[in-house]
């Protein structure tokens, strides 16, 4: 048993599929179209970390009560772990490309630690080895 996706709603498909393309580099793994409930078109689009693990479904934001969740799903606390091998070259790079960090890096007992947000404004931890 595995966790397979978890959904992260966005405003827009394209921005954030670049995001975690380009500046995350997650892989595409799959995008297609699709329909909501209704018969409007919308696209099943899956993200991942480089060689597998769990993905993030962008389900881009139907109605006004799914967009009051763009970029608060957990409510202001940091609810996505990016772990690295490489932290200080990644936050190097993820600075580089614009990622807001709203904490700078800091060591921890169970290693670097420093919060930014993903293109919807979720808080996410980028973990690295001690």
């Amino acid at each position: 048993m595995r966790l397979d996706l978890v959904t992260l709603v966005v405003t827009e498909y394209d921005p954030a599929v670049a995001f975690f393309t380009e500046v995350l580099g997650f892989e595409l793994a799959e995008d297609t179209p699709s329909l909501t409930n209704d018969g409007r078109p919308k696209r099943w689009v899956v993200v991942r970390p480089p060689g597998g693990g769990t993905g993030l479904l962008l389900a881009r934001a139907d109605g006004e009560h799914q967009a009051a969740a763009v970029g608060d799903q957990t409510h202001g606390r940091v609810g996505f772990f990016l772990r690295v091998d490489d932290f200080d070259a990644t936050y190097r790079r993820m600075v580089a490309a614009g990622v807001e960090f709203v904490r700078p890096p800091r060591s921890e007992p169970y290693g670097r630690v420093a919060v930014f947000r993903d293109i919807a404004g979720n808080a996410w931890d980028l973990l690295g080895p001690a």
